[in-house]
C-alpha cells in the first residue's frame, strides 16, 4: 500500500510528524471506514432512528460526543439509501470528522451565519438541524450543478429557512457581516486519501499549493465579514500544515484575529495529531475518523 502514495506526500508527512506517527498517518490511508450518520433532528429523533435501522437488521454504535451521530456495524451505503428513514430526509450520511466543525461552532437561534463552501450541504443542514432551524444560514457555493445539489439536500433534510447563494465566497461584498462563519475549505484531502481505491494518482504538489492560494483568500474574506468579537471555525480534510496551521499564521495577525482554544468532551476521543498552534485539532486518519484540522477563531 505504502508504493502507492506519492513520494512528495510521504516526505512532508515524515518532515512534519516523524516517521512513527507519519506511518500512522498512511496507515489510516488504508483503512475501510463503517458507514456513519447523523440524526436530522429537524425531522426526526434519535430513537426513531435507531428503531428504524433495528427493524432493517442494522447493528450499530452511538458516538460518546453527539447524541445525533451512529456508526453502522456492517451496512453500506447503497443498503442504507433504501431505507425510509433515509429517503425522508431523516438522517444524513455524513463522517464522524465531518460532524465535528459545526459542533464546535455552536450555530444558535436567530444567529446570522455564513457557509462559505457549503456543498454538499452537511454541515449546512447539520448547522440548520443544531439551531432547531432558527438560525439565519447563508450558504455559498460557485459551482452551479453543486449548489443545485445543496438546494436539493436542503430540502430533503427540512432546513427550508437556509438561503443558497451560487456565488464564489471570496467575492462577497464586504457589506455583509456575519454572528459566526463556518469556513469547511476546499483543501488537497490529505486526509481522506485513501488506497488502494485511490492509488494517491490525483493527489500532487500543484493540488496543494492551490488549495493553499484558495483556503488563504477565503480565510481573509470570511475574517472580514466577521462581526468583531465573534467568532468563526476554519477546518480542513487535510492534515498538512501548509494548509492549516501556517495559513492562520499567515492571516489571523493580519485581521487581528487569534486563536480559541477548543474545550469539548470529545477531545478525549479523538485521534489526535501534535499541532503546531495550541487549542486546535489535527485528527489523525484512522479505521473511524478521517483526517480532519478544526480551528476556533475570535476576530
Amino acid at each position: 500500500m505504502s508504493e502507492q502514495i506519492p513520494d512528495f506526500l510521504k516526505q512532508m508527512l515524515n518532515r512534519q510528524y516523524g516517521p512513527e506517527t507519519a506511518a500512522g498517518i498512511m496507515d489510516g490511508y488504508g483503512k475501510r471506514r463503517p458507514v456513519t450518520l447523523r440524526v436530522n433532528r429537524l425531522k426526526a429523533d434519535a430513537e426513531e432512528v435507531k428503531r428504524g435501522l433495528a427493524a432493517a437488521g442494522i447493528r450499530f454504535q452511538t458516538v460518546a460526543w453527539s447524541p445525533d451521530a451512529l456508526i453502522l456495524e456492517e451496512a453500506r451505503e447503497p443498503e442504507v439509501r433504501r431505507l425510509s428513514i433515509y429517503e425522508e430526509g431523516k438522517i444524513y450520511l455524513q463522517s464522524l470528522s465531518s460532524m465535528i466543525p459545526p459542533i464546535l461552532l455552536e450555530p444558535g437561534a436567530k444567529e446570522c451565519i455564513l457557509d462559505m463552501a457549503a456543498a454538499p450541504g452537511g454541515k449546512t443542514t447539520q448547522m440548520a438541524a443544531l439551531s432547531g432551524g432558527r438560525a439565519q444560514i447563508t450558504a455559498c457555493e460557485k459551482n452551479y450543478a453543486r449548489s443545485r445539489r445543496l438546494s436539493y439536500n436542503l430540502e430533503k433534510q427540512g432546513a427550508a429557512g437556509v438561503l443558497v447563494m451560487n456565488e464564489d465566497a471570496r467575492k462577497l461584498d464586504p457589506f455583509f457581516s456575519f454572528d459566526k462563519i463556518l469556513l469547511d475549505a476546499p483543501c488537497s484531502g490529505s486526509g481522506t486519501l485513501h488506497v488502494p481505491d485511490s492509488g494517491g494518482n490525483a493527489f500532487t504538489m500543484e493540488l496543494v499549493e492551490r488549495s493553499v492560494r484558495t483556503q488563504t483568500a477565503l480565510l481573509k474574506k470570511a475574517l472580514e465579514l466577521l462581526k468583531p468579537g465573534h467568532e468563526m471555525i476554519y477546518s480542513t480534510c487535510s492534515v498538512l500544515r501548509e494548509e492549516n496551521e501556517q495559513v492562520l499564521k499567515r492571516v489571523l495577525p493580519l485581521a487581528g484575529a487569534r486563536i480559541v482554544p477548543i474545550e469539548h468532551p470529545m477531545k478525549k476521543e479523538l485521534p489526535l495529531l501534535p499541532a503546531e498552534l495550541e487549542g486546535v485539532l489535527c485528527i489523525c486518519p484512522t479505521g473511524l475518523y478521517e483526517g480532519f484540522f478544526v480551528a476556533k477563531i475570535r476576530k
